[in-house]
């Protein structure tokens, strides 16, 4: 006999059937409306990537999910931190591994937990996360900047370096986002493979496996800091991740070394 159908089941298909049909007749233009998104202004919001040209400060940029390279090089990249709950282990293993990583900073933390770093950061590189983790692609370039401004302020007080990349909260970019790191000077970073605590919950050897199986010569690596206790697949994760990349021949690099290194093989 059939496996009975719910009647929430049944409205919530017979939606998205009602819904297909109406995009069909009307076309994608309508659906911002239709669920609640407003329409992108031509100009002063988050959109625009080209309503000011005084921001404007190079001819392009770079926004990179891996450097093309047929070198055995990979960056490793960790998000949302300063925290006291895993960076200091992060960094403690790094060091045991002596390799390098990106760290992409949030402002607010570095402002509170800014002596998690101070005097470790060694080899690594920092890059700007953003001031609290807002969702940038929804602000307006003005905000933007000023957001961004805030956060690499405090990491070159508190920290002594100087970001000259950046990586917006969840990869979401806007037009007003790509505006303003232009007027900044920074390179956007996002990356081509990930940590994916949720699928290797308890099984950090699988995470890492995962990884060292996939990750190809200038892949950029996301992981995290900062979160629940899911981290610590990540953190767990690393011994054999490096292993495993060495045994294939790859270094570990920070982004910026990864960049600079295609750019001088490739002159």
């Amino acid at each position: 006999m059939g496996k009975r159908i719910g009647r929430r089941a049944l409205f919530r298909g017979a939606g998205f059937a009602i819904s297909g049909a109406a995009l069909g007749a009307v076309g994608a233009s309508e659906i911002p409306r239709w669920f609640g998104w407003d329409h992108p202004p031509l100009s002063g919001g988050y959109a625009a990537a080209a309503d000011d040209q005084s921001a404007v400060r190079s001819s392009s940029v770079n926004v990179r999910y891996f450097v093309e390279t047929t070198r055995p090089l990979v960056a490793l990249t960790f998000d949302d931190g300063p925290a006291p709950q895993y960076t200091p282990m992060f960094l403690d293993v790094l060091e045991d591994l002596g390799i390098p990583a990106t760290f992409f900073l949030v402002g607010r933390n570095v402002r509170d937990h800014s002596g998690l770093l101070r005097d470790r950061l060694g080899r690594h590189e920092v890059g700007n996360h953003s001031w609290a983790h807002r969702d940038l692609a929804t602000m307006d370039r003005a905000a933007i900047q000023e957001d961004l401004r805030r956060t690499h302020a405090v990491i070159q007080d508190e920290l002594g370096r100087t970001p000259v990349l950046m990586r917006p909260p969840f990869g979401h970019l806007g037009g007003s986002t790509v505006l303003a790191a232009d007027s900044m000077g920074y390179d956007l970073v996002l990356w081509d493979r990930q940590m994916h605590e949720r699928r290797f919950t308890g099984d950090p050897a699988g995470q890492a496996r995962d990884l060292v199986e996939t990750v190809r010569p200038g892949s950029i690596i996301l992981a995290h800091d900062v979160g629940d206790k899911r981290r610590l697949v990540a953190l767990r994760a690393l011994g054999d991740l490096v292993t495993g990349l060495k045994a294939r021949g790859f270094e570990f690099v920070t982004v910026s070394d990864l960049i600079a290194d295609v750019s001088v093989s490739v002159s």
